[in-house]
């Protein structure tokens, strides 16, 4: 419902997300909650002490969503010491003795940070999108919505974002799915680069590869099949890089990728095609 398993993207040339060209989180939140049939209410920037006030005000009604924020901050979290440049979002639940309390949905719960990191971290100035000091509350059943009602209505945007269409707020350099693919291969094959192994290896490898099960789990319950497995094989594909490239494997990382990279343009198609769509012998739906 996020939109966020249907599509590759690889911004400026350099750094590869397995979701989809031009999404990002702040418009996945928007578009889960309107097709779940519900409102929050936004509030963004400001100077860190109105904003402080802001939550505050807010914490004595019920919990809080903050985001984006930046994860490096949240020290709670082994090995972060600084920023990163990730984005994140918490739960917040209250601030006590200067200890900002959440849900971080991680698996932290009732974490707690100093104010100063969470201010910090809150402020988002390391994060490539949405605004400082953004938080959603006051959520609203604006009506009741099922689930595979909602996945339904989801389809006519997955299809939107698989089309990839030219964003001129993309930074230079940027391209989606197909051509994502193709070009990481060729990143990976031209030599060793530090900051994109990290990246691939540490967060866009498994946070993609369970986006995309999840997706074809959704449209399994909803009996598009030949969908579902397309997007079996892609995440499968995915999760197989992850193996490859923590042993520096970068060829058949490379090989991965170029067989993926299809598979953008045949997911568009089977989803297009509506439930009706002839078996397609190429996929085949794994079973729990």
């Amino acid at each position: 419902m996020t939109g966020s398993p249907f599509g590759m993207q690889l911004v400026g040339g350099t750094l590869p997300f397995f979701d989809p060209y031009g999404w990002n989180p702040e418009i996945g939140i928007e578009k889960a909650l309107a097709t779940l049939g519900w409102n929050a209410e936004t509030v963004s920037g400001g100077p860190s002490d109105v904003a402080l006030e802001r939550l505050s005000s807010c914490l004595a009604h019920g919990p809080v969503m903050v985001g984006p924020i930046e994860m490096g901050y949240l020290r709670y979290q082994p090995g972060m010491t600084g920023p990163i440049g990730a984005d994140h979002y918490l739960t917040v639940l209250g601030i006590h003795n200067d200890q900002v309390i959440s849900h971080d949905p991680q698996g932290y719960p009732f974490t707690m940070l100093p104010l100063t990191d969470f201010l910090k971290a809150w402020q988002a100035d390391t994060i490539d999108f949405g605004e400082p000091f953004t938080m959603r509350m006051n959520f609203a059943r604006a009506g009741r919505v099922g689930v595979k009602e909602a996945l339904t209505a989801s389809i006519p945007q997955a299809i939107d974002w698989l089309r990839a269409e030219p964003d001129h707020a993309m930074p230079p350099g940027s391209t989606g799915n197909g051509d994502a693919a193709q070009a990481l291969a060729a990143s990976l094959e031209s030599g060793h680069d530090e900051r994109l192994h990290e990246h691939l290896v540490h967060f866009a490898i498994r946070v993609g590869a369970r986006r995309v099960t999840d997706a074809a789990t959704c449209l399994r319950e909803i009996e598009r099949t030949q969908a579902a497995a397309v997007m079996f094989r892609q995440a499968q594909l995915i999760g197989s890089l992850q193996q490859a490239l923590a042993t520096g494997d970068n060829s058949t990382a490379a090989r991965t990728l170029r067989t993926l990279a299809p598979t953008y343009d045949t997911l568009q198609a089977e989803l297009q095609h509506g439930p009706s769509s002839p078996p397609d012998d190429r996929f085949q739906v794994p079973r729990p």
